[in-house]
């Protein structure tokens, strides 16, 4: 049975596994994890009786798995799975028109090399990706600017010194994990961009053509889990600048006790100090290596005041107050039961709408809409 605490099920969309949830207005978009369903849009207008509007399907071997909407646009990702997608159809993003949620129009594909487009951020103008690119090693971060949707422009990248081998530069890890940029977030003037087994960056991008290293920290050498979100809080906490750091407790680099969040200080930007974690009571008793998908994904990029929605994999939906950065504390949560025909959930994203509603999505499958109290 389902297990709550503040917490109230309005309804279960039963659809296919999910890596991302978005809502704009009274919306829904769903980036799922495999062929054949890419992107399906959901009428949530009434949050217990959620309608099905449409689907984007791509190919096998592909997914777009992520999606953000702004306005009028929505881009998700193209991303190759494995090496059995069809080369020929493409990384990158496709961008389209959703001012008929029920006919989402493409506007463009914008192409890159490779594998293609992980994650990303997009505040309607412009767009904070993470792509593989030609002559360089892995994913590197990329700004595009989307003024016009028809033609997206690159604005700036960046990358680890080391990641651009057709520029000549040396691979120094060949005792570590290769670079891979997983997402950039923006605040401001700043990009927070975690880095998968190589920590994360924080960059200085008031000239977006030229990006600008401010500092770094990476745990990944003692917590061998990769970084996957850096989420940074708007206003300052007990009088300090707060940055959330979440660990996702999949790729280990070696048997490890599942991930967890951590809470950074970084007051001083140049030299950010960890000042507190969080990991949900029970699941690590004693610090033994447990299977993967156990322990931490990430927070909502959206959140109200200091409350945060957190994905955690096999425990579902938890919510964190960090008014008190020193001292993150549980003060709901909501443990879904496993999908039919799977031994245990796998909470993969979470956000919020305009209304304080929630929504998790479960890697195999399905969609929950979730009310709290403590919002």
């Amino acid at each position: 049975m389902a297990k709550s605490q503040h917490t109230t099920h309005l309804a279960n969309i039963d659809c296919a596994g999910g890596g991302q949830v978005w809502v704009e207005g009274t919306t829904l978009y769903i980036g799922h994890m495999r062929h054949p369903s890419g992107t399906t849009i959901v009428d949530v207008a009434d949050p217990r009786s959620p309608k099905i509007l449409s689907r984007i399907e791509i190919p096998d071997g592909w997914h777009s798995h992520k999606v953000r909407v702004s306005g009028d646009i929505m881009i998700v990702n193209h991303e190759r799975l494995g090496q059995e997608g069809d080369a020929d159809f493409g990384g990158g993003l496709a961008i389209y028109d959703v001012a008929d949620p029920s006919d989402p129009r493409l506007i463009t594909k914008w192409t890159t090399h490779g594998r293609g487009v992980h994650r990303y951020d997009f505040d309607g103008r412009y767009a904070y990706i993470s792509p593989t690119a030609e002559g360089y090693v892995g994913n590197i971060v990329m700004i595009l600017d989307l003024a016009d949707p028809a033609h997206p422009q690159e604005v700036g990248r960046w990358w680890i010194p080391g990641q651009w081998a057709a520029g000549g530069e040396e691979y120094p890890w060949d005792n570590w994990v290769p670079p891979r940029c997983h997402h950039p977030l923006r605040v401001g003037d700043r990009l927070y961009v975690s880095y998968w087994h190589h920590g994360f960056f924080i960059l200085d991008i008031a000239d977006m053509a030229q990006p600008k290293l401010i500092a770094a920290a990476n745990t990944s050498p003692s917590f061998p889990h990769p970084t996957h979100t850096c989420l940074v809080m708007p206003e300052p906490l007990k009088g300090r600048k707060v940055m959330i750091v979440a660990d996702e407790d999949v790729a280990k680099l070696y048997p490890a006790a599942p991930a967890f969040t951590w809470i950074y200080d970084i007051t001083n930007e140049h030299y950010p100090v960890p000042i507190s974690s969080f990991q949900v009571e029970g699941v690590d008793p004693d610090g033994r290596p447990q299977q993967p998908m156990t322990g931490c994904h990430q927070p909502s990029e959206r959140f109200n005041g200091t409350v945060i929605p957190f994905a955690w994999f096999a425990q579902g939906l938890r919510i964190l107050d960090v008014a008190d950065p020193f001292q993150p504390r549980e003060v709901a949560y909501y443990e879904p039961d496993p999908p039919a025909g799977f031994e245990r959930s796998s909470a993969n994203d979470v956000t919020i709408d305009s209304r304080g509603l929630i929504y998790l999505i479960d890697r195999q499958r399905g969609v929950d809409i979730i009310e709290t109290s403590v919002f």
